[in-house]
């Protein structure tokens, strides 16, 4: 159980935390949530033992290990699954000292507790969380120092979650995955044999993966039972009850406040008023609910309806390099009241038939037709980092209008910036001082300012929390133009989509179903790729020419020594499984001892065999 008693923590001089308690109780799968900057990660932080508390106690049995995904893995050389095997301490212990120890007896108890931990599985368990995640089997040997950083967040998800502790603290795991590894990933927490706590803005993973919630807000730790509909549906009855509470006790005190005002000055009412003037002062009054203020932006709708097909795409074919497309024959229509999501895994080009689409790419074979009225609105999920953090929402909303309108005046600029939530002092604000939620707003002003017939947006949600991504799903479904959308949100392509185009294999063809069958379709995929690499694997190797006798004689030796050592290895494993077999302690080292050798052999004959056979 892991245990917070009266916790407190102060960042200077501001309080995070004050005398917050809560139990978590073994094999619970909670949902750490609440406002940008409440404190969540900083709970995570001082669960890990990063950071002390300033009062209070935090306690988990001893026996229980907690695991985070790393940050701080080192740029090495070391292949992608060595990085994920290695992750188990005790595991690589092991596996180390089988090639240094030499005491038989020691070697037989290195080996006996290899078996408890199932560790022949181990690369087996470490391929199968990396493929999910969208690694391809051949990638696994690759250097881990080859990858960009959305990847290496990857190959550290994988490395905590194989080790499998007792406490897994997972903050906002999908930040770096694409919408199919993260299908993957709902399975596969929803299934986790011990206690998660994990901070997430994606509904949809809590809803599926967890059954208790933790909020974070005004400085304290509330626990509610079940997932995150279940959470918003009992924190809305909490408020109105609140709100029901504090209305009744402020007519009561209007009441006796009444009563004293009014008889106070008369000598037979005084004891009475005096009486009321106690109570008000005794009365445990119960805060207002104050309205937290959500969030809400608008698209501005065309003002001008165009005819269909907006955009005619007829066999095209688009890449980055001459005569080398990422995406061939291409013919489908975006038409004005179109809702249509890119699907597939990334790299697979849906951002580059976004560009295209947008006109930031020319085609290389084939014709794209395009209404010449028609006015697009791009949202790329690399444009925060494009903007100037000296200067100001207004200041930048002036030079786009100006160049592109030829009309820039403040009442408008500011009209413009207030439909997505920008008050005049937030306007007036440095850019590099903004939220990253903030600056996702600002660029949906700056995309939509002269009110598109076309909206693409390019992962939107990367910076948004849970009340900022459903203001994004009203906004667009208010919205009256088309939408393409890329995103790896599954609440919001189900809730803004109804055409899905699959992007896979060099080709966009569209997807018959909707997102559920899309999940199916995945899992159907991604277990007959596994069973292509099995078989490839497993595949018989070619015989040997009729007239090379010595090595056909190798290798049919080989093959019966291999035979023999596994199965007497089996009958081993039966044995050690079998009960009482660790009653005798001489028995049990021996059969260990023998067991140990018998690996060692086994492997000297598998050598020889793959050597013959190569």
């Amino acid at each position: 159980m892991l245990s917070i008693t009266n916790l407190t923590y102060r960042i200077g001089g501001r309080t995070i935390l004050e005398n917050s308690s809560v139990n978590v109780m073994d094999g619970w799968k909670v949902g750490v949530i609440g406002a940008n900057g409440t404190g969540k990660t900083t709970l995570f932080k001082l669960i890990a033992g990063e950071l002390h508390v300033d009062g209070g106690d935090i306690h988990m049995t001893d026996k229980h290990r907690f695991g985070m995904v790393r940050q701080d893995i080192p740029d090495t050389d070391s292949p992608i699954i060595d990085i994920v095997l290695g992750a188990d301490e005790e595991l690589a212990r092991l596996f180390k000292a089988t090639e240094t120890e030499t005491d038989p007896y020691k070697i037989a108890d290195i080996y006996a507790r290899l078996l408890e931990l199932d560790a022949y599985a181990a690369p087996s368990r470490a391929a199968i969380l990396l493929t999910g995640l969208g690694f391809k089997e051949e990638q696994l040997q690759e250097p881990f120092s080859s990858l960009s950083g959305g990847w290496r967040m990857r190959v550290a998800l994988a490395a905590a979650l194989f080790v499998q502790p007792e406490i897994l603290l997972l903050d906002e795991p999908t930040n770096h995955l694409d919408l199919e590894a993260i299908m993957w990933l709902e399975t596969y927490l929803a299934t986790y044999p011990h206690t998660l706590l994990i901070i997430s803005h994606d509904r949809e993973m809590l809803n599926k993966c967890v059954d208790h919630v933790i909020h974070v807000d005004k400085k304290q730790l509330t626990l509610y039972t079940g997932n995150y509909d279940t959470f918003e549906r009992e924190r809305a009855a909490k408020l109105g009850l609140q709100q029901k509470t504090y209305e009744k006790q402020q007519a009561a005190r209007a009441h006796m406040q009444a009563f004293v005002d009014r008889f106070r000055a008369s000598a037979a009412k005084a004891r009475q008023a005096q009486s009321r003037v106690k109570a008000l002062e005794r009365m445990d009054l119960v805060d207002e609910v104050i309205a937290e203020r959500a969030i809400r932006f608008r698209f501005p709708d065309p003002p001008d309806k165009l005819s269909p097909p907006m955009i005619a795409l007829r066999h095209v074919d688009v890449g980055y390099t001459a005569g080398k497309p990422i995406l061939r024959r291409i013919h489908e229509n975006i038409d004005p009241d179109d809702r249509i999501a890119l699907l597939g895994a990334n790299g697979n080009g849906k951002s580059t038939l976004m560009k295209l689409i947008a006109g930031k790419l020319g085609t290389m074979n084939g014709e794209m037709v395009r209404s010449g009225k028609l006015r697009i609105g791009y949202f790329s999920q690399h444009q925060t980092e494009e903007l100037d953090v000296e200067s100001t929402p207004v200041q930048e909303m002036t030079r786009i209008m100006e160049r592109k309108l030829g009309d820039a005046r403040e009442t408008i600029v500011r009209a413009r910036l207030g439909q997505f939530g920008f008050s005049k002092g937030l306007a007036d604000n440095r850019i590099g001082d903004l939220s990253g939620g903030e600056k996702a707003r600002l660029l949906f002003a700056f995309m939509s300012f002269d009110a598109p017939h076309l909206l693409l947006l390019d992962e939107p949600t990367n910076h948004l929390d849970i009340d900022a991504r459903e203001a994004l799903v009203q906004a667009l479904n208010a919205y009256e133009g088309a939408v393409v959308i890329v995103s790896h949100d599954p609440t919001m392509v189900e809730r803004v989509a109804d055409r899905l185009w699959l992007v896979n294999d060099g080709a966009c063809t569209t997807f018959d179903g909707d997102l559920e069958d899309y999940r199916k379709f995945t899992i159907q995929a991604r277990r007959a790729a596994r069973k292509g690499e099995k078989e490839k694997k497993v595949k018989t190797p070619p015989a040997p020419a009729q007239d090379d006798a010595d090595l056909r004689k190798k290798i049919e030796q080989a093959e019966k020594e291999v035979s023999r050592l596994t199965r007497e290895k089996e009958t081993l494993e039966k044995r050690m499984a079998a009960p009482g077999f660790y009653d005798n302690a001489v028995k049990t080292r021996e059969t260990q001892h023998a067991y140990n050798q018998l690996l060692k052999e086994l492997e000297i004959q598998e050598a020889a065999w793959l050597a013959a056979t190569g």
